[in-house]
């Protein structure tokens, strides 16, 4: 049952081996100089307007788990798609029901204002 495995974990250690090996070998090998220019802040090729160490504000982290929370809801919705005429309408309704309380807590937090940058 493990023989099966073998050109996978193979495949896998080959990967990881060639990716750590490419970042110690920059390391070591990679130039080391330094500059003004460098550390400095990269905006397009603009001049930097703020400190890229500035903190973002809530509403940032607000949007940011919102577009999991649905990026979520369509990798849910995928599966559901490819066996939709085997689950019948009990599957259906269980996707209906998920979309509803997904749909209402966007309506919560479009009532909240979490989308709204002032």
């Amino acid at each position: 049952m493990l023989g099966a495995y073998v050109p996978l974990i193979v495949m896998i250690l080959i990967g990881v081996i060639f990716g750590v090996s490419n970042i110690v070998l920059a390391e070591w090998l990679g130039p080391r100089r330094s500059t003004r220019a460098k550390l400095s802040t990269y905006e397009s090729g603009m001049e930097p307007v703020k400190s890229a160490r500035e903190r973002f504000t809530v509403k940032f982290y607000l949007v940011a788990m919102m577009f999991i929370l649905f990026d979520i809801e369509i990798i849910f919705m995928y599966p559901w798609a490819v066996q939709f005429r085997e689950l019948g309408m009990y599957g259906f309704t269980a996707m209906i029901l998920f979309m509803v309380l997904l749909f209402a807590g966007y309506l919560y937090v479009v009532k909240k204002g979490a989308l709204k940058w002032d």
